[in-house]
This record gives structure tokens, sequence and C-alpha cells, in this order.
């Protein structure tokens, strides 16, 4: 069901400060004006410069302001203004909005927030995953590798991407490990529940084994460095090492497991059915789908002309396929079809599986220019690209002619029939591309999720172990849940252990280092009191639970232990909630 993908995706370099917390930074720059609210004490010439006193996050305050001076507030308080990503939503909401139209503004960010998780699992799904399944193909990795590596990456891409977009800001990185011990629990409980509500099976020990006892380890580390305060490179270059500790075992079990089948059952190749079962699902879904694409193309064969290609291309549904659709998938589709029509655009696709390996030559020509310039325009928020060479003629229109001269050579020397040799270089641009939308995208949904925490006055950390986790998640728990209902609970468990380790490790671990690369080799983490601690114990308990009565039950998965686990994260998500309003406290402990 989804593709293998390529390992490499460091081209999004996200900037921010060293110092970053879960979920409360204690050391924030002071100037020489300041303001510490409540108490009252003002000192400089400007009243709104500053940050509150015993306060991570100065722009939380805002709302503690009268609704005359939230604008001036937000706009001279460094924390209000987004050091990533192109929307200032505080000023936005406080400065372009009546303070009567607040809850309009809200309403409009919580829509845009929806359609970002659409654009992030789009992006993912239909653009990032099939281009490294391009590359993985390309260079022939075995399915066990590209399982574990490719596989992994491609399901994890929105959480990761917005891990390393939360740690890119001192007071949005409570996001980044709310939303990875959230989504942990999320997908280990409701997923992994819901799987076995479906479809009730029983488990493959040494695969489930194997995944729980690394996923421990990475959540106790965690828990570790959260206790201790602070992480440093040896520890992030850890979470990195660990990963590859688990890719190691994952191979060598695999070797082994075909090894002792071959010696058993004679030189018969064997696949393992933990690993390879997904890579196989994905390959018959892709045939089919393809098959039926087949099915409406003409039985004479006739030659279309550039232009028939170039828009037949553009057209995201076909007309039959649309009148057989519900009314809700053709509502769901008019709103992903704008997106839809700008991937398009800017994002080529090379598919393994097709006879012409989808090349489209006016559309993949267009491609060499428009994609360079997406690339320019969204990385950094577009800051290399509006850059003035000379102080006259912009970045971006200089990749503007460079990549029509490129298209003009590609479109001169192909023909439409036929992909060149070098087409599969396609797959790495449309890579690079896919990658940076998903950033963009995952940036804005942690510049979003940080603006409702203001006006709400939630902390980071519940908010990504609800609002981000939940996106992030939501469509893993659609696809397991297919998954085990077309006969295919195994791999929808093998799913939801194994993909979260590569999120874990490889947020935390990418996002801690991109802020070491600034030469500071240390990155403060510090909890954001008691609901830090719940979070992390909540999810090492159900993982321990997991550990020791899934064998007890002989590893096989009933619906009554369905029911506990989604069980257990309601009650995990209820004593969370009534941490984060104040109702439970160390005090009435």
């Amino acid at each position: 069901m989804k593709h293998l993908i390529s390992t490499s995706f460091l081209v999004v370099a996200l900037s921010g400060s060293h110092h970053v917390d879960c979920f409360e930074s204690s050391e924030l720059g002071r100037t020489s004006s300041q303001l510490v609210w409540n108490n009252v004490s003002f000192t400089g010439t400007q009243p709104f410069v500053g940050i509150m006193k015993g306060a991570a996050d100065e722009c939380s305050d805002v709302m503690n302001l009268s609704v005359s001076q939230r604008c001036e507030f937000v706009k001279n308080t460094s924390d209000c203004n987004q050091e990533s990503g192109f929307i200032n939503y505080p000023r936005l909401a406080f400065c372009r909005f009546s303070p009567q139209l607040l809850p309009l503004a809200i309403t409009l960010y919580a829509v845009w927030l929806l359609f970002l998780f659409l654009a992030l699992g789009l992006a993912a799904s239909k653009f990032f995953c099939p281009n490294l399944s391009a590359i993985s193909s390309t260079l022939g990795l075995t399915h066990n590798v590209a399982g574990v590596t490719f596989l992994a990456l491609g399901n994890g891409a929105p959480d990761v991407f917005s891990a390393m977009a939360a740690f890119s800001r001192p007071h949005t990185a409570g996001l980044a490990i709310g939303a990875l011990f959230g989504a942990g629990i999320f997908v280990t409980t409701v997923v992994a529940g819901s799987v076995a509500l479906v479809k009730p099976f029983t488990l493959a020990s040494r695969p489930f084994l194997r995944d729980m006892i690394f996923y421990m380890a990475a959540v106790f580390w965690t828990f570790t460095i959260l206790f201790k305060g602070h992480i440093a490179l040896a520890e992030a270059l850890g979470y990195i090492g660990l990963y590859m500790v688990y890719v190691a075992t994952v191979l060598v079990s695999a070797y082994i497991y075909n090894y002792r089948k071959r010696s058993i059952n004679g030189p018969a190749p064997v696949q393992t059915p933990d690993l390879l079962t997904s890579d196989e699902y994905s390959e018959s879904l892709n045939k089919s789908i393809q098959t039926y694409d087949e099915e409406y193309q003409p039985l004479l064969p006739h030659t279309l002309s550039t232009n028939q290609i170039f828009l037949g291309s553009l057209k995201p549904v076909d007309s039959r396929k649309w009148r057989r659709k519900p009314w809700t998938w053709r509502v769901l589709k008019l709103v992903k079809m704008p997106l839809e029509v700008l991937l398009l655009l800017t994002v080529p696709v090379v598919d393994p599986d097709k006879e012409d390996h989808n090349w489209n030559r006016p559309l993949n020509c267009l491609h060499l220019i428009t994609g360079p310039l997406v690339c320019v325009l969204t990385f950094n928020s577009g800051q290399y690209g509006l850059y003035l060479i000379e102080g006259e003629f912009p970045v971006w229109a200089l990749v503007v002619l460079f990549g029509a001269f490129l298209a003009a050579i590609v479109f001169c020397s192909t023909t439409n029939e036929h992909p060149p040799e070098y087409h599969f270089l396609f797959s790495l641009l449309g890579f690079v591309v896919s990658a940076l939308w998903i950033n963009t995208a995952a940036s804005e949904v942690v510049s979003v999720l940080h603006m409702l925490g203001i006006v709400f006055s939630l902390s980071n950390t519940v908010l990504g172990l609800t609002l981000l986790a939940w996106g992030n998640s939501i469509g893993d728990l659609v696809s397991d849940i297919t998954i085990a209902r077309q006969g295919y609970p195994r791999m929808a468990i093998s799913a939801c252990f194994g993909g979260i380790l590569f999120n874990m490790l490889f947020g935390i671990g990418l996002g801690c280092l991109l802020q070491m690369f600034g030469g500071n080799h240390i990155v403060t983490l510090e909890p954001e009191g008691l609901l830090c601690w719940i979070l992390s114990g909540a999810l090492g308990l159900s993982l321990v639970l997991s550990f020791v009565l899934i064998p007890l039950q002989c590893f096989h998965l009933t619906r009554a232990y369905g029911i506990f686990l989604i069980v257990f994260y309601f009650i995990f998500l209820l004593v969370a909630l009534l941490t984060e309003f104040g109702k439970i406290h160390l005090g009435a402990l």
C-alpha cells in the first residue's frame, strides 16, 4: 500500500536556536526594554518589547492584554514573529482582524490546519513515496533493506518533517516530542486495538518482540534525556545509531530466517513475512490500479499531440470514476483538486511499474522550470530565492532562465513516446521538490498550532499529543484498518510498531542535530511539568503491558485485548487533559 523510498532527506535544513525545550525554555535573551506582566514592571522606551518574567514563550501573554494593546504587542515581541513559515499568524489575527472577529480568524485557522494536513498526506503519498520507490528500484535494493529504510521514511515523512520544523524554534519544540510520544501512544493503542477488533489474529512472535524491545529502548533513552534536561551531540547521534542497529538486526534475522528455510525446503526463494508482505501488497495494489487505468485505454493505438498529452496529464480525476464515487468523496476531491494540480505542475513522478515510467515530455520539461523554482522559493521561507544578485537581479529569475534552458534541451532531444535514458534523474528532482513541499506544510502546521495554543492557553505538549499526533496518525489508522479487513493484519500491526520507531529516533535525532549545526553541542530539554512525565510514562506503560500481556496470550490478539488498548488510550487522554487544565497537579498527588 505504501511505497518503498530513499533515505536521504537532509535537503531540508532547518535553522533555529540551539536551546529547545520540552517544553518550556528557561534561558531566553533579554533586551534593554523588558515587560513583566502581572507584576507590571516596564523598562525602556518600548513598553511591549521583551519577555514575560518566568514565561518561556513571550507571545503566550498576549491574551492577558487588552484588545487595544495586542497588535502592538505582537509587532514588537520576537516570539510572535515566526522564525520560519510564510504567514505570521499572530499578527494576522490580532492586527488584521478586529477583536470582534477573532473567533472567525481562529475558525479560519482551524480550516487551514485541516487543509495543511491534507497537503502533507497528499504530497507524501502521491509524490514523495513514489519517487523514492523509483530511486529504490534504480539502486536495486533488496526488499528487506528497502522495507526498514525507505518504506519507514516514506510512511513517517510527515511526522519527521513536523518534528524537525518544531525543533527549529525553541518555543515550539514541545510540539515535537509531544507529537512523537502522542503518536506513539495513539498508534500502539488505538490503531493496534482497532486492527485487533477488525481481524483477531496471531502475531509473528520474533518480529514483534524485536520491534518492542527497540522501541522501549528508544522511549527509555528519551525519558532519561528529559530527566537530565539536555542532550549532547553524541546522544543525538546515538538516536541515528540505534536505528542503524535495528536495521542491522532486521537484516541479520532475515538472513538467518531465509537460510534456515532453504536448508529445510530446498533452494526455493523464501521471503520474510513481516517485511515483505507490505511490499508485495504495495506492488499488487499498484498493478491493480494500473490495470484499472488501462481498462479505459482505446483499443486501437493513436498518437496524441503534445498539447493533448499535457492537458491530459493535468486531469486530476477520470469522469467515469467521478460518477461512480459517493458525494463525500467528490467533496473531498474538490477540496484537494487545486493542491493536486499545483503538485502535478511542480513535482515530477517516476513510476517504474509503468511501461513508459510515467514519462510525459511536455509536463516533465515544465518540471525542469517549476521544480527548481519551488526549491528556491520554499527553502528557508524563500529568503534565498528573493535575494538580489548585485542588488538588481533576483535569484529566482536566474533559476527560471536556467530551468528554461534545460527544458528546451530536453524537449528538443526527446520524443513523446519513449522516455530518455536519464529519465530516472527526474525521480531525484521529484524527491527534493516534494520534500520541500512537505517541509513547508509541516512548518505551517507547527505555526498554526502554536497560534492556537496562544489563544486557548494550551501548552505545546498537549497540542502535540492531540492535534499534531492525530493529524499525522489518522492516515495510519485508516490504512491499517483497511489492510486488516483485506486479510493482512500482521502487516498492519508490523507497520504500527516499525513506523513509530523510525519516527521517534529520526525525529528527535535529526531535530536535535539540526540545532547543533550552529556550533552549540548541547541542546537543553526542559519538561513542562507533570504533563510531560505523564505522556512519557503512559507510552512506556502501554509498551510494557503489550510486551508482557501479548506473550501471555500466546501472541494472539483478541477483540477483548483490542478494546483494552483503546480504553487505555482514552484513560490516558482524560488524565492528560485534566492535568493540562490544572485538575491534576503535584500538590494533589
